[in-house]
């Protein structure tokens, strides 16, 4: 049965995730429309997603600096397209300390411009490449619909940005960051399984030379992007004369990258893992990976009680983040039912019999109910439940792909990409242009996700213009 609260994903599946984000105390919503508060344990899950991709982009060689919040407008206006692609989203600043300003100031939407301009500064000469730059910032964009961590008009993400000597070696980084980075952190951390490949023409970032993205299956069967890595080409060196010597003296412009992810990511793990039960989240991203419900009826049994489990505690704060909820006003019912709502993997019971015995419950939040509780002795228990979280970090990608697997179908005509968009992806063959996108988003507002690497290596008819094609693309509809 759903919690009280909980809207079932079956009835509404939109205010289900509202009501998760509620529950689960993970965002509120703020004073300013569109925006939103992260609060403590929605926080705490963003910090690790922080920490673990920090560590894999480092592990490539790039290293964290900040940049500006204020970019001045005509940072903007030098790359024509990029400034045509986010006109509609910017925020602008016109005056300041009571003044007009002489140039309006545009609030951050993305730093390749500010960037760009240092950029100039820093490289000289070949010597100066690679420059591999990474930012953790916020961001401003003025969306009309908002949803907490999905759209909001302010989020928080990484962005990094690297200068090259060659275009392949901007490939290269584009590719590795796809790769190595995200979509590894997708797979092994947030256990969710992610599609790779290239944007269209018509979905490419604004400015950008290609778009590369990792593309996800929520469990409504719509699709979310949850990463995407930029070939810009030479289109912002131009713009920002970022210009380098090279061995033989000549002059050369530089081939730049761009790459982020945002706290959408937290959007995508609600989606992707949690029930009518509340939030499910995979142990690695958990703040709290375990907790401790001691379990007693009179004093005498509690102080026996609460010292077995304050042991057991100290033994799995060696290898966990673990809590003992040890609250007398809370009967063990209230603290079950809080704790499976904000997600925590593993439940350790211990009651009077469990001290005697030397034993414990445990219970897994990735699968509620009878199934997933089992008893444990207490010694080597921490091994145990690593052994468990291992488990359920597994189970919980295998589930996310199965189910990708089950919405995703192989299409061979236009009307039966209607019907499969409906509750998924679809996979077609496709030679169309960007009127022809349109089209197809105006009739079944599902869009060209990407190009995936993985291609079948026979040719096929493009399900809208019938013309042959080696290419096939991935339709679905999309947060």
């Amino acid at each position: 049965m759903p919690k009280e609260g909980i809207t079932p994903r079956s009835q509404d599946y939109s205010q289900w995730y509202l009501d998760i984000v509620e529950k689960a105390e993970l965002a509120d919503y703020s004073a300013v429309r569109g925006c939103m508060v992260i609060r403590p344990h929605g926080y705490a899950i963003w910090e690790l997603i922080q920490r673990e991709l920090d560590n894999r982009i480092k592990a490539t060689g790039h290293v964290n600096a900040y940049f500006p919040l204020f970019i001045p407008m005509s940072f903007l206006q030098r790359e024509a397209e990029h400034v045509e692609g986010f006109a509609p989203e910017v925020a602008v600043v016109t005056h300041g300390g009571g003044e007009q300003l002489a140039e309006p100031l545009v609030v951050r939407p993305t730093s390749e411009a500010i960037i760009g301009h240092s950029f100039a500064k820093w490289v000289k000469s070949w010597r100066d490449l690679p420059l591999l730059i990474n930012q953790w910032a916020n961001v401003v964009r003025w969306e009309m619909r908002t949803r907490p961590f999905l759209r909001t008009l302010e989020f928080l993400w990484q962005e990094g940005h690297t200068a090259h000597a060659t275009e392949q070696e901007a490939e290269e980084e584009t590719l590795r960051i796809l790769h190595e980075v995200y979509a590894d952190f997708a797979e092994k951390v947030m256990a969710i399984p992610v599609l790779r490949g290239r944007k269209t023409e018509r979905e490419k970032f604004a400015g950008a030379l290609r778009t590369y993205a990792i593309e996800a299956m929520m469990q409504d069967g719509r699709a979310l992007q949850a990463g995407t890595s930029h070939n810009l080409g030479q289109n912002f060196a131009k713009a920002f004369e970022i210009m380098y010597q090279t061995p033989d003296n000549r002059q050369e412009y530089v081939w730049t990258t761009s790459w982020g992810v945002s706290t959408r990511l937290i959007g995508a793990l609600i989606m992707a893992h949690s029930d009518d039960e509340g939030l499910v989240l995979p142990p690695k991203l958990a703040p709290i990976q375990v907790v401790i419900v001691p379990i007693y009826k009179s004093d005498a049994e509690r102080s026996a009680v609460l010292e077995c489990a304050e042991r057991l505690r100290a033994q799995l704060a060696e290898r966990f983040r673990v809590k003992l909820d040890d609250r007398d006003e809370m009967t063990p019912g209230f603290k079950f039912n809080e704790w499976e709502v904000r997600g925590v993997p593993v439940r350790v019971e211990v009651g009077p019999r469990d001290v005697q015995q030397g034993t414990v419950a445990l219970a897994r939040r990735d699968t509620p109910g009878r199934e997933g509780k089992t008893f444990a002795p207490q010694e080597g228990l921490a091994e145990q439940i690593s052994q468990l979280m291992t488990a359920i970090q597994q189970s919980l990608y295998d589930r996310a792909l199965r189910f990708r697997e089950q919405r995703t179908a192989d299409v061979d005509s236009y009307e039966q990409l209607k019907e499969a968009v409906e509750t998924g992806f679809a996979r077609a063959y496709w030679a169309g242009g960007t009127e022809d996108e349109e089209r197809v988003q105006a009739e079944t507002k599902a869009t060209i996700r990407v190009i995936p690497f993985e291609q079948p290596g026979k040719a096929g008819k493009c399900i809208l213009t019938g013309k042959e094609t080696t290419q096939q693309a991935i339709f679905a509809r999309a947060y």
